[in-house]
């Protein structure tokens, strides 16, 4: 079925007051730091302060870095700052009392601080206006997104939204003061929300299952949920009831699913063995992976930039659909320079947008017959493309052949013989997803993605299916610094790699080590 994209505009809030104290901060630095601090005209888009032991301090903006003296910093410059902030907690964290200000340390070994990096907190509120009405039905929600993109940002308005507007017993469980601040009394940008601190980090899973227990809320917002204490504690709150809005580590919902520490937050993975006649019917291979309960959140959002959201609605189809080879296709969501909020809503199933066709010079449609390779995988490949393909039923339909290298060598003469003549035919080196859509893109003659994302793309898959079934897998020809990325990657999961080949054909074999 072909999808269409409907565009729903509503207007919202058209400016963000935004709340730093940037004059408390400036207090704690000294005179003459603080001085060429003054002297920038753009203070408001100020992101850190750096102040290394030896070096230069250092302003830190989007664009640019300035220096703020002609000196070194020394050891009476740090302890100057030091004696002036709050405690250093256990994390090397410490804060200026009722403002988002962290100050986080550098120690050298013997602990002396030797570094310290001053990160600007603001309260921008009117933030959680571009997935307000997600909010507002009470379901959980998991925001995913890398550092400095405004996760911390979003639930501390969702606490003050909560507990404001909507008059709901919220508590924020909060392990680095940084959603409400340093000191006891909270800061304003949460609202009526109550704040828990946490003495250690590897306390927080027990400091959230207490503000359950003895603080009654509706509502409980966590920050950076890291360890699998925490992430069990989180589904043990789910259970009773409670609306959970919370960041954790990680960019996408894929890469999360990658992540065996925290996959439990979207409901966990298994595997399971079919017989012979359900993997039959389901053209697959008998051992498959399949979600193992519930989602612990059933709303998770990708930021992928200020202002621009990815919102999967319903977490538990998203993974499912993942985990059959097809990618969900989550609500898209962006904040235009008038205020409002743009929403490309999805009207069917299906596949991401495809983002390698030109607009001009559309393919012609070909029927491709698969040999060795996975229809399933080829059909996914061919929608997430949008090329105009579909799979041939018998050889004497075919337009062009896909098969695997080691097939087509086994069986060229009888391929030679069943096949029309002059058909072209495209060989893969493995039965992977990415390899397979390499040689779609090759037949439709479409402009390859990003080589860095294609090839982390494929050594995850690789990695799932070796975890699954044992096998080695040999990746596509990469760059050096591609392929020195998938090393690290496979290493981080316990398995064994080398690069095999000549340049420019040099590329990443992924294996089990013989002890596995």
């Amino acid at each position: 079925m072909k999808e269409s994209l409907s565009v729903i505009t509503r207007p919202e809030v058209k400016n963000y007051p935004i709340t730093d104290n940037l004059e408390e901060l400036l207090g704690v630095l000294p005179g003459e730091i603080k001085n060429g601090l003054e002297r920038e005209d753009d203070p408001e888009d100020l992101l850190e302060i750096v102040v290394d032991l030896g070096r230069l301090p250092e302003a830190r903006f989007p664009n640019r870095v300035v220096a703020l003296l002609k000196r070194q910093v020394t050891p009476e410059d740090l302890d100057y700052i030091v004696s002036r902030v709050g405690e250093f907690g256990k994390d090397n964290r410490a804060g200026i009392a009722r403002t988002l200000h962290r100050i986080s340390a550098i120690r050298n070994r013997q602990g002396r601080i030797i570094g310290l990096t001053c990160r600007i907190g603001r309260a921008v509120y009117g933030t959680l206006d571009i997935i307000r009405d997600v909010v507002e039905r009470g379901q959980s929600i998991l925001l995913l997104g890398r550092p400095g993109v405004g996760k911390t940002t979003m639930c501390r308005e969702a606490a003050r939204v909560l507990s404001e507007e909507f008059d709901k017993r919220v508590v924020v469980v909060d392990t680095s003061n940084e959603i409400a601040g340093d000191g006891d009394i909270p800061h304003p940008g949460i609202g009526r929300a109550r704040r828990m601190q946490v003495p250690y980090p590897e306390l927080q899973h027990d400091i959230m299952i207490e503000a359950v227990e003895n603080h009654m809320p509706q509502v409980i917002v966590i920050d950076e949920i890291g360890r699998e204490a925490e992430a069990l504690a989180a589904r043990t709150i789910a259970e009773r009831g409670v609306q959970l809005v919370a960041t954790a580590h990680g960019n996408t919902l894929e890469r999360l699913l990658m992540n065996p520490t925290l996959v439990d937050l979207v409901g966990g993975i298994q595997t399971v063995t079919l017989s012979d006649e359900e993997a039959k019917r389901r053209e697959t291979q008998k051992t498959i992976l399949e979600r193992k309960s519930l989602p612990t959140f059933e709303v998770l959002v990708e930021i992928m930039d200020m202002g621009k959201l990815a919102v999967h609605c319903d977490v538990a189809q998203a993974v499912d659909k993942i985990l059959r080879g097809v990618s969900p296709r989550p609500e898209i969501r962006i904040r235009k320079k008038d205020g409002e909020v743009e929403i490309l809503k999805p009207s069917g199933e299906g596949e991401k947008a495809g983002k390698f066709l030109p607009k001009k010079e559309q393919p012609t449609p070909c029927k491709i017959f698969s040999y060795g390779v996975s229809k399933n995988r080829l059909e996914r490949a061919i929608w997430e493309l949008k090329v105009p393909a579909s799979l041939a039923k018998d050889y004497s339909e075919a337009e062009a052949l896909i098969t695997l290298k080691s097939h087509y060598r086994r069986h060229c003469n009888k391929l030679k013989e069943v096949l029309p003549k002059d058909i072209p035919v495209y060989q893969v080196r493995s039965n992977t997803y990415t390899q397979i859509s390499h040689a779609l893109q090759e037949i439709f003659h479409l402009r390859r993605i990003d080589e860095e994302e294609e090839g982390l793309k494929e050594v995850q898959e690789a990695i799932q299916r070796i975890l699954t079934d044992g096998e080695m897998i040999e990746l596509s020809p990469q760059r050096s610094h591609v392929r020195r990325l998938q090393h690290q990657l496979i290493e981080e999961h316990g398995l064994k790699s080398e690069s095999i080949g000549v340049e420019p054909f040099r590329r990443v074999k992924v294996y089990k080590s013989s002890e596995q």
